[in-house]
């Protein structure tokens, strides 16, 4: 029952770190009381995208005659978008399992509770419990779950996270989103595009506040235009269950108001995943519910490491992932550079798509950098105009001096799939002069990257 690794949890921090392990040499278990790719691959990353794009095929079936097409009637199958999710992560969940037979990966099955001396203790749904012991290392990556207010308790049916907001046996007519992060938003855009009356309440000035100002103004105005009642400076005192459906007191600035709905969606963050798993019989140090580790993931015990959402920083997938493979390569003699936490792209995918990296505005002027910023909107993109998606825009904030992309800030369609080419030359510290030297497809969406170069510099052709 030795091994030279055990990672407890597979999410996309704890199976990518195992399946590197293995690439380096390690003999290597993993742990999981669920299904292999955790919530991510489950109930979070991949089954919401499944959700999102069934939303936004039925938007382009029920604004066809936009594109010069006549359909009939439309209708969502709430039932067969939901069976439609599912049937993607079971898929992407058995990949997972061929990935770990692949690369000669034990799956150790049942919840697993670290002990000292570099042990794991894993009891099966059948009671057993076995003890494996990892020679090398213990890697803890066992996610987060959705966080409760002590006001909003979830009970699984009338107030709900997002896991039952994945798995709901009706459409719920009227819905109450309670925080505009990015599961918030997203499950917002997912159920009004269908049909379902949506309230966003979010207690700070902005929605999505962790964005640019001008990310978040722009969604607020295309959420409204959609249809989405958006309430900021605002809070829920308390949810009534008690009848058929919920009322829902929420404080505002101008009094409290009651909001009838059918279902209440928790969407104010996550927990870390650390109770009950033995980090107090071992000694690991925990401060404000993370783990505390080193800059190659150590806690203070030796022999012990930690990713993804039980540590500090942003609990993203693909941070988790770079974070363990970054644990595994040090362990093994490598010398990886630690993970530049200021070089991370966040994406939300609602609609319009959300995707950032760097400083906001407001975090780069409060710096006291003399900057330069370019902002070109995607009503002026001719690809934009072609695919009827002209909302939004590409910001680039630079510092006035070197000509560094300081951040990047881009709110429109298939965004997403744009935000990397900014990692990358941010990485390779190219300067604006050098983005906009660098010639970009016509017609393209990622036009725009170098239009707002260009507008920085005063050299704007198409604006």
């Amino acid at each position: 029952m030795n091994y030279d690794i055990i990672v407890v949890g597979s999410g996309p921090g704890g199976y990518v770190t195992a399946i590197r392990a293995s690439q380096l040499g390690f003999k290597t278990a993993i742990v999981e009381r669920e299904s292999l790719g955790g919530i991510c691959l489950n109930w979070g990353c991949i089954p919401t995208k499944a959700l999102l794009k069934s939303a936004n095929v039925f938007e382009y079936l029920t604004h066809a005659s936009d594109y010069g097409i006549t359909v009939k009637e439309a209708t969502a199958d709430f039932s067969a978008m939901i069976d439609r999710s599912r049937g993607v992560a079971n898929g992407m969940s058995a990949g997972i399992q061929f990935l770990m037979k692949k690369n000669k990966i034990d799956v150790l099955k049942g919840n697993g509770v670290i002990k000292a001396g570099k042990k794991v203790s894993v009891t099966d749904e059948a009671g057993a419990t076995t003890e494996y012991t990892a020679d090398k290392a213990l890697i803890i990556a066992t996610g987060a779950r959705s966080r409760e207010l002590p006001n909003l308790p979830q009970d699984g049916e009338k107030i709900i996270g997002y896991r039952q907001a994945m798995t709901l046996k009706s459409q719920p007519k009227k819905l109450v989103v309670v925080g505009s992060g990015a599961i918030g938003v997203e499950f917002a855009y997912f159920y009004n595009a269908i049909g379902t009356e949506v309230t966003i309440v979010e207690y700070l000035p902005n929605i999505v506040p962790v964005e640019d100002e001008d990310v978040s103004k722009q969604l607020e105005k295309s959420f409204k235009k959609a249809g989405i009642n958006i309430m900021t400076k605002a809070s829920v005192e308390s949810v009534d269950t008690k009848g058929k459906g919920c009322v829902v007191t929420v404080k505002t600035e101008k009094g409290e108001e009651k909001i009838e709905c059918d279902v209440v969606l928790s969407a104010v963050g996550i927990q870390a995943n650390i109770e009950n798993i033995g980090l107090e019989e071992v000694g690991i140090i925990v401060d404000k519910g993370r783990i505390l580790t080193n800059e190659y993931y150590q806690t203070n015990i030796p022999g012990y490491y930690a990713i993804g959402d039980v540590i500090p920083g942003p609990a993203l997938a693909h941070v988790a992932s770079a974070e363990g493979i970054i644990c595994v390569e040090q362990l093994a003699g490598h010398h990886p550079q630690p993970l530049d936490y200021g070089n991370i792209p966040g994406c939300t995918y609602c609609s319009p798509e959300i995707a950032s990296v760097g400083m906001t505005e407001k975090a780069a002027k409060e710096s006291g950098l003399e900057i330069k910023i370019g902002k070109f909107p995607f009503s002026a993109s001719g690809k934009a105009s072609a695919a009827g998606a002209k909302d939004g825009f590409v910001k680039l904030i630079f510092d006035a001096k070197y000509g560094e992309i300081l951040g990047a800030h881009m709110i429109g369609a298939n965004v997403t799939e744009m935000i990397a080419e900014i990692v990358a030359i941010r990485k390779l510290e190219t300067t604006g002069e050098e983005l906009i030297k660098t010639v970009h497809p016509h017609p393209t969406m990622s036009e725009a990257i170098m239009e707002a170069a260009a507008v920085a510099y005063g050299e704007v052709i198409h604006l």
